[in-house]
């Protein structure tokens, strides 16, 4: 049946009476709507290092601080207005040392937190976000989730996020590709040194292992999630392939060893240590500062499917994702020790 004309215009002025339709609330990777939210948005307090990485990489000019203050080391490879920011201390995650009081003295327009986006710290966004009034967004920390999280972040501050979203993309296809081709049982078995001792390590499930983990390495601590401390004699019972050491000292100190000299990976002249400049390559913080690492452990695991040069690789990635392309005595810098 057609409708006739006084319905239609009856339905027009209905229409007219309830005014445009109202726009959908911003919501967050954890599916919380931010209904507070303002545009434009000009200061973003970062919840922990992940969200303060995340941030910088798109947006620069929104960071409010550091959750840790950038050392000298770590200056040359990030723009100078940025690296010189101050230390604001972190919301989430061990040794949290911002209290509420300094974030509103802060004054942001959002506070961002990247990374789980289990119940507890849904929990915790809606009670800093009732406390101050400040919306709380949080993303999907996982390395994984990188592209869609940048285009959440994208469409939370205003900012165009398609680039890097499809640049990480683009390196998760990559490796999962030539990951793929490798039999499974040629994946290699890895450990995972962590401290001067090298005796902390993350089990599997761990975020501390995603990069490994997307790398198809076989983690010899076994499954479990979180860090973990061992022994000397546990590593050598699990007999690594490759041992991937976060810290240059103990790599210098176990190379001298006899016990770790007991392991195939040090056998083979296979304990590397990972680069740290500004940020890790495979392990902490844990977010998109893992894209780079990803091609290193590439390198380090499957050498003959990564052909590609390391150097040429992050200095444009660091061009990409740090707004500074690092010279070649910047990158020997970023490179020591790694081999």
């Amino acid at each position: 049946m057609r409708p006739d004309r006084r319905s239609l215009l009856l339905g027009s002025a209905a229409l007219a009476l309830a005014g445009p339709a109202r726009a959908e609330s911003p919501r967050d990777d954890a599916g919380r709507a931010l209904d507070t939210l303002k545009q434009p948005v000009t200061r973003v307090f970062p919840a922990g290092p992940p969200a303060a990485i995340l941030l910088y990489t798109l947006a620069p000019e929104l960071l409010l601080g550091w959750p840790r203050a950038i050392r000298p080391a770590e200056k040359p490879y990030l723009l100078p207005q940025a690296a010189d920011l101050p230390e604001v201390g972190r919301l989430t995650g061990r040794g949290n040392t911002a209290n509420l009081e300094s974030v509103l003295a802060a004054k942001p327009d959002l506070i961002l937190d990247v990374g789980s986006t289990a119940e507890t710290y849904r929990s915790l966004a809606d009670r800093v976000q009732g406390q101050t009034g400040i919306p709380y967004a949080l993303l999907d920390g996982r390395l994984a989730a990188a592209p869609a999280t940048y285009r959440s972040l994208g469409r939370l501050i205003g900012r165009d996020a398609e680039p890097l979203a499809a640049l990480s993309q683009g390196i998760l296809a990559t490796m999962r590709e030539r990951v793929a081709a490798v039999p499974e049982e040629k994946h290699p078995r890895v450990y995972l040194a962590r401290g001067p001792r090298g005796l902390e390590t993350a089990r599997a499930g761990s975020i501390n292992v995603e990069a490994l983990a997307l790398m198809g390495a076989a983690n010899v601590a076994g499954p479990g999630g979180g860090l973990a401390q061992v022994s000397p004699e546990d590593v050598v019972a699990w007999a690594p392939d490759i041992v991937i050491a976060l810290d240059p000292v103990f790599a210098a100190a176990a190379r001298q060893d006899p016990l770790w000299q007991a392991t195939p990976a040090l056998r083979a002249n296979r304990l590397h240590v990972s680069p740290s400049l500004p940020f890790g390559w495979v392990d902490f913080p844990p977010s998109v500062n893992r894209l780079v690492g990803l091609w290193w452990l590439g390198k380090v695991l499957y050498p003959a499917l990564f052909p590609e040069d390391i150097r040429g690789i992050a200095r444009d990635l660091y061009g990409r994702l740090y707004h500074v392309t690092p010279d070649d005595q910047a990158l020997d810098r970023v490179l020591a020790g790694a081999s």
